[in-house]
């Protein structure tokens, strides 16, 4: 700490000296004009390892929060030190009403240097003038932000005043660039940085203006180990066999995990990506950038290469994925283990490339089942951490919580799908085929006919089983080979984003999804593969659209397991006070199969005691991380905590989406668990007027232990005797009043000093209890209540 001593001194009297000058200046007459070269400063100004060891940690923890992914605010993206040089941007990623498709704007993929960030209209936030102390903090919008915010002082008031600060996710964003930075310090003297949280303390914001002052450099990182270098030459070994059947199941992988995190050691410390270059194995990788993973790469022979991810590990967009032995030899199994012939390569003419039942007909159904079901978890996840599951609109397509099974590989169906696929492959293709200017109604009225021309035939199919003797049983769902967890996995909304965890999380839900393998694949092609985050408003909503075709085929899987009276019933409570004359046109065909449930009901109450026998059936490979039994708690806590899952109506309806509990014992954190608000609907099916079917007197909780979800919206902090009063506060939640005087009591608001240190300690627990899929915790959706 010896460096920041010397420099206090300097750095106040450049700060004061700043303030009084820079501010009446213009900054090209007193540093220069701007230019990048100026940033190539080769002299050792600061130690080795300053940049890892000091100033990341700190980005981390108090600024990547808000700063990672396309949600960044200004694009400023701070996960990576490329993100940092690149700079910000006026134009918004999300923005649901763009009439024109945007050109990217993907980190690491388009543009290689910051001179090709700045043609693309981003304004550094680090000095790119004279390079001397005062220039690199006045001449720096990152200095100016926490300066501002640190001018400010601590909160004078519990909530923040609403005229001054705007928390909505789709607020009006502000992006000065440093030349306008003075007049937004006289127009925003709120709005430093962290925004509307405390500000950093002493030591924190001396190890970043000494970083800042001395020409914001990052020293080369630390050197991969030799063990996992070697496993990253015979992976890429793998990914690139030179005959046609390994470059198309390499073409196949690809598409479906390219936006994981691989790694091979045991603590997941080095992750990559797998990535599309020009170049082989050995050589420096050359990437190849397209705006979806299977679009025309413009060269004769892609190679499929892993490419070290520099990035902070950020919880809403880590989807893991060990590397090892046992995955290769499971891989090797299902797709070169079966007996078929690739006789020729399929090009990328979109009509092929976006439809996966083209694309890859001749590899076996069954085999690209069995790799989905094997981490169906990620398959899931990459729609919920993916691109697509920003904003409401993104995700009014799916129930608040709802269970999600698997039709078992080895079922009929699956044996002689390849057949059945290859003849409806057209009725499969998805609406990312078109450009990213769609029209949606015309796509939408396309498409519907599409899904039910499928439909039609899927229920031809299952008649013709039906009466060759096949009846619905709970033997037809996945048990996960009694190995697999992934067999169960639970699906929560929080109104604006979405969680997938494996098991069944929390009290029976509304509904359920049963996915076999078409609806699985269209799922990733439609919201993962084919979806276009830079697209237009026609994209998105033709997208949304489409995917309430897929949801409801998922529920309608889950009906045929019930008494066939019963199904059109069930169906019509999940779907109350909904127009479905156009869905019922589309699933007239799948609502009349007539093959009944061979299910053996022993009593009036269907849907429990379904949802009870495929637990049973289940119950070798169910994860149980998230159920409160497994917590530290006593069982009298335990019980306490779970009596909020009987809750329903006006208590349930005050609480925020994601309540995320630390626990202590003494002064130690004990436990950590998270209440999740499931809102009660009529229906899905309202695109722009979510409202309207909105049921607050059916609304509940769910208590989980551990951290569910990434975008938490309050942090509570209780010791464990405390919790019978913190229970019985919430089930007298009747208004906004009570719910500030629980805050009172329990909340840590993000106005409170003690903030940092709670959330510090959160996500410390949170990694020892996750290690491998854990990550930084998204603050964008903290409340001001």
């Amino acid at each position: 700490m010896k460096l920041i001593s010397r420099w206090s001194l300097v750095l106040l009297l450049v700060v004061l000296s700043g303030c009084a000058v820079y501010a009446t200046n213009n900054l090209d007459d007193v540093f220069g004009p701007a230019d990048i070269e100026n940033r190539q400063v080769t002299a050792k100004a600061i130690p080795d390892n300053f940049y890892q060891d000091q100033v990341k940690p700190i980005l981390e923890s108090r600024c990547i929060n808000c700063h990672a992914c396309y949600d960044a605010p200004c694009q400023i993206k701070l996960t990576a030190f490329s993100g940092i040089e690149r700079g910000g941007s006026k134009e918004r990623v999300y923005e649901g009403d763009r009439l024109l498709a945007l050109k990217p704007t993907r980190l690491f993929e388009d543009a290689r240097t910051t001179e090709e960030w700045r043609e693309k209209g981003f304004y550094p936030i680090l000095n790119e003038r004279e390079q001397s102390p005062a220039a690199n903090l006045q001449g720096s919008v990152m200095y100016r932000a926490i300066a501002l915010r640190r001018q400010q002082g601590a909160f004078q008031t519990d909530v923040l005043p609403a005229d001054e600060y705007d928390f909505s996710l789709n607020r009006d964003q502000v992006c000065p660039a440093v030349e306008e930075y003075s007049n937004f310090e006289q127009s925003h003297p709120t709005w430093g940085m962290p925004y509307g949280l405390p500000e950093l303390n002493d030591r924190e914001y001396d190890i970043l203006t000494t970083w800042l002052a001395k020409g914001a450099l990052m020293n080369a990182t630390a050197n991969v180990p030799v063990s996992v270098s070697q496993q990253v030459q015979t992976w890429e070994s793998r990914f690139n066999g030179d005959s046609m059947k390994e470059q198309l199941v390499n073409r196949y992988i690809f598409e479906h995990i390219y936006l994981y995190s691989l790694y091979f050691d045991d603590e997941a410390r080095y992750t990559f990506k797998l990535i599309r270059s020009s170049t082989p194995p050995g050589e420096p990788i050359k990437r190849i950038s397209t705006r979806r993973p299977y679009e025309d790469p413009s060269v004769d022979r892609v190679y499929y290469r892993l490419w070290l991810d520099p990035e902070s590990r950020v919880q809403k967009t880590f989807i893991p994925m060990h590397l090892d032995e046992a995955r290769y030899k499971r891989w090797s199994a299902w797709f070169y283990g079966e007996k078929y012939d690739v006789t020729e390569l399929p090009g990328y003419d979109v009509e092929i490339a976006s439809n996966p039942f083209k694309a890859f007909e001749q590899i076996p159904a069954n085999s690209r089942y069995r790799f989905l079901l094997d981490h169906a978890q990620n398959t899931i996840m990459a729609f919920i951490k993916g691109p697509v599951c920003r904003g409401q609109v993104a995700v009014n397509v799916i129930n608040e919580q709802f269970w999600v099974y698997f039709v078992d590989p080895e079922f009929e169906l699956h044996n002689i799908g390849s057949d059945f696929l290859r003849q409806n492959a057209t009725s499969l293709g998805l609406p990312a085929s078109l450009s990213n200017n769609v029209l949606p109604i015309s796509t939408w009225i396309k498409y519907s006919e599409k899904q039910k021309d499928y439909l039609s035939s899927k229920a031809q199919l299952i008649d013709n089983m039906g009466q060759e003797g096949m009846e619905f049983t709970t033997s037809m769902i996945w048990d996960g080979e009694g190995r697999n967890p992934n067999a169960a996995l639970t699906v929560m909304r929080h109104f604006d984003n979405a969680t997938v965890e494996k098991g069944l999380v929390g009290p029976s839900p509304k509904t359920a999804w049963v996915i076999d393998y078409p609806l699985l694949e269209r799922i990733h092609y439609l919201l993962v593969a084919g979806f276009d985050v830079f697209g237009n408003v026609g994209h998105q909503l033709v997208t949304r659209l489409y995917m309430d075709f897929l949801r409801m085929e998922g529920e309608m899987n889950f009906l045929m397991f019930l008494p066939r009276d019963e199904r059109a019933a069930v169906r019509e409570y999940w779907y109350r006070d909904a127009d479905q004359t156009i869905k019922d046109y589309i699933f007239s065909d799948l609502l009349k199969i007539d093959v009944a449930s061979a299910v053996d009901y022993q009593t009036d109450h269907h849907n429990e005691e379904l949802f009870a026998l495929i637990k049973e059936r289940l119950a070798p490979v169910l994860s149980r991380r998230h159920e409160l039994s497994q917590s530290a708690l006593s069982a009298d806590s335990q019980e306490m905590l779970l009596s909020l899952q009987a809750l329903q109506g006006k208590s349930a309806s005050v609480f925020p989406e994601l309540a995320m509990l630390m626990i202590t014992r003494g002064d130690q954190p004990a436990e950590l668990a998270t209440i999740i608000h499931n809102r009660a609907h009529s229906s899905i099916t309202s695109l722009l007027d979510e409202e309207s079917t909105l049921l607050p007197e059916e609304d509940t909780l769910i208590v989980a232990r551990g951290i569910v979800g990434d975008y938490p919206n309050v942090l509570l902090k209780m010791r464990e005797q405390d919790i019978p009063t913190f229970v019985g506060m919430v089930k007298e939640l009747r208004s906004e009043k009570d719910y500030a005087e629980l805050l009172n009591q329990f909340g840590v608001r993000r106005t409170s000093s003690e903030f940092w240190a709670t959330s510090d300690e959160i996500a410390r627990l949170n990694k020892a209890m996750k290690p491998l899929s854990s990550g930084i915790l998204d603050y964008n959706r903290l409340e001001n209540r």
